[in-house]
């Protein structure tokens, strides 16, 4: 047995065949028969067994998320070995779902934050009324209307929004209603601008589909109030007048579905968020008593309870 053979049957390999004719002639064939020794060597050969430290290396084409723990075999990769990966080009990646590149929904816009009107001085508020967008009453103003008066009053009149005139000057109770107030306030011994401010629990006009004024809803009040509050910290009044329902209604807290006349004729209490309580007193709107001349009487009567309630002779004023 030549040297060759004898190393194939050592590693249990058997004999290796060889063509007896050249490899161009087409004549048959017959096949040599296997040697003894070498057929014995094959039928006896062991199994081949690798051990642990002999085994062939792993294949990495497994998934990433494979556990090496799994497979029996102890896998160790570097850090660098997807180094020398190419990445897909950018036209080679999967393309986007049309759910997401092809909605039609826009993305809504961030809401812009909301200002600390609570920390606000009167320049800040004032400009920050005369912006504000909080609520639908900006689509169809001319103006916000603030307020007006002596920042240092004891009196607070309040009304329950500007009307078609005030929304042109930007000033509240200047039409035909506040010419009344004024001489309402003038039988008190007050003016405006002097020992008196007027707002509104508004401060841009409600209007309806019409375009004619109409009363705020509840829920144009609640975004509107902040800017009362802070009016009402700033002037620190010893005395409010609700002048009309809703003014009475919504500074109250009550039912929107109250009537005047359950408000009016007694002292109320509003507590402030800073704790303090303020006396109030509801009265007839301007506007109503323009129409309603006999309920004058009426007015004069709330406002003489108010007097009263500071003082006995009604002489009133952080000035005086």
């Amino acid at each position: 047995m030549s040297r060759r053979a004898g190393i194939l049957q050592e590693m249990g390999l058997g004999p290796v065949w060889t063509l007896r004719q050249p490899a161009g002639a087409a004549q048959p064939v017959s096949l040599a028969e296997p040697e003894p020794v070498a057929q014995q060597a094959i039928d006896t050969a062991p199994a081949t067994v690798f051990s642990a430290a002999e085994a062939p290396p792993p294949c990495f084409n497994a998934r990433a998320d494979d556990d090496p723990a799994d497979s029996g075999v102890d896998v160790d990769v570097p850090p660098s070995f997807f180094d020398d990966i190419p990445w897909a080009e950018a036209d080679a990646m999967a393309p986007v779902s049309s759910d997401w590149a092809d909605s039609s929904e826009p993305l809504a816009p961030p809401e812009p934050p909301k200002p600390d009107v609570a920390g606000m001085d009167w320049e800040q508020l004032e400009q920050t009324i005369l912006q504000c967008n909080a609520c639908g009453l900006c689509q169809n103003r001319t103006q916000a209307v603030p307020g007006v008066g002596d920042r240092n009053a004891n009196w607070l009149f309040v009304g329950e929004g500007p009307g078609f005139v005030e929304d042109q000057q930007g000033e509240p109770f200047v039409g035909p209603s506040g010419k009344l107030l004024d001489n309402m306030l003038l039988a008190m011994g007050l003016k405006r601008g002097a020992n008196a401010y007027i707002a509104n629990i508004v401060k841009c006009r409600p209007t309806d589909d019409n375009g004619r004024d109409r009363p705020p809803s509840v829920e144009e009040a609640a975004l509107c109030r902040p800017y009362l509050e802070r009016q009402i910290a700033l002037i620190q009044p010893e005395i409010i007048v609700a002048l009309g329902k809703t003014a009475a209604t919504m500074l109250l807290g009550s039912d929107p579905q109250a009537s005047l006349a359950s408000l009016r004729g007694k002292l109320h209490r509003l507590r402030t968020p800073d704790g303090r309580e303020i006396p109030l007193v509801a009265t007839y709107h301007p506007a109503y008593l323009l129409r309603q001349l006999p309920d004058k009487k009426k007015a004069w009567a709330d406002l003489c309870l108010a007097m009263q309630a500071l003082k006995p002779d009604g002489n009133l004023g952080k000035n005086n």
